[in-house]
């Protein structure tokens, strides 16, 4: 599996994390599984250390360290919210602009909360052909997502709490909707991407940004359904 190199220098890596690949191993998957921490590992030569979360259905930017120290480092950063993390889902209908700011479940399983802050912005929305129970011609919109807590799931949970699941979400989401995509693109996936990281370094304190582009299948399925669209630019690279 090929993994995208952003940025690399002697003390850290930014990548492009792949779909469906986890970033480190767990007691569920087979003992040949691919994943993100072995991979780069395999790739630098050197032992990665991984300093924040990214769900394994979750392609994007994510950033791994070569050092416990700078692990450390990279860590309080993220714990002191000083790192700025953007996101981009295609969710189901237009939830406009705002905050989601409801109690999110700390895991899986588990019925304790805690709260959770979420902005979101909404760049474009599409009218579909899609109908089902009582729903008629179901609207999508490609959506830009600022978390400004570090809950699991936490996006997720907060867009299917507000009815406006994120596209392909097996877990949280509208699995009617879900197949019906599936069926008709053959393309099945999370629609959530990680498409920016802003921090200073942690060794030389230098302003950084990551980006990654927007997995074409946001496009391919936006355009497949549209019937009408805004007049939101493209911003598809």
């Amino acid at each position: 599996m090929e993994i995208k190199v952003i940025y690399q220098d002697e003390h850290l890596i930014v990548v492009d994390k792949p779909v469906d690949l986890p970033v480190h191993k767990n007691d569920f998957m087979p003992n040949d599984a691919a994943y993100l921490t072995k991979l780069v590992g395999d790739m630098t030569g050197k032992w990665i250390y991984n300093v924040h979360r990214l769900d394994s259905k979750t392609s994007g930017v994510i950033v791994l360290v070569f050092s416990s120290e700078v692990a450390h480092e990279m860590t309080l950063k993220f714990e002191r919210k000083e790192v700025q993390k953007t996101y981009h889902a295609v969710v189901q209908g237009n939830p406009g602009n705002g905050v989601f700011d409801k109690k999110v479940v700390v895991k899986k399983k588990s019925k304790f909360k805690k709260p959770a802050s979420t902005r979101y912005e909404t760049l474009r929305t599409v009218s579909t052909n899609l109908s089902y129970k009582e729903k008629e011609q179901v609207e999508l919109s490609l959506v830009k997502v600022m978390p400004e807590t570090g809950r699991w799931h936490q996006i997720r949970q907060h867009f299917a709490q507000n009815h406006n699941d994120i596209l392909g979400d097996s877990h949280h989401g509208d699995f009617t909707l879900n197949k019906l995509v599936s069926a008709d693109t053959d393309i099945r996936r999370l629609f959530l991407h990680a498409s920016s990281l802003e921090f200073q370094h942690p060794v030389s304190g230098e302003a950084l940004r990551f980006e990654a582009e927007l997995p074409q299948e946001f496009k391919v399925v936006l355009d497949h359904y549209c019937i009408s669209t805004d007049t939101t630019p493209e911003i598809f690279g």
